[in-house]
């Protein structure tokens, strides 16, 4: 089995009842937008990404989905929660309560 290292703000709950609480560290992607064109519509380039540690052996990092999309394929141990599935778990407002895994770019 993997380590996992959740490098969200949140804990991640799995929908067996797994947690990986925040480890206390928070990856971040930068980004810069084009000026608006006259729809209003403007840009988004994502720029460096900081806080994700190198690759370690048996170790995959949980990050947000923005991050995985900036990373666009290039890491194999880097992670998001498979918040778009059909299997995820809400609450009674709505909100996400758990997730059935993790899906990779």
């Amino acid at each position: 089995m993997k380590n996992f290292i959740n490098l969200t703000p949140h804990a991640i709950v799995l929908n067996d009842g797994t947690m990986f609480p925040p480890s206390g560290t928070i990856a971040r992607v930068t980004a810069s937008f084009s000026g608006f064109d006259q729809n209003g519509v403007c840009e988004q380039v994502f720029g460096e990404i900081h806080d994700l540690p190198a690759p370690a052996d048996d170790t995959l990092y949980i990050v947000s989905g923005l991050v995985l999309g900036a990373l666009k394929g290039s890491r194999n141990d880097v992670v998001a929660p498979a918040t778009g599935h059909p299997d995820v778990v809400r609450n009674d407002k709505g909100q996400i309560a758990s997730v059935p895994g993790f899906v990779r770019s």
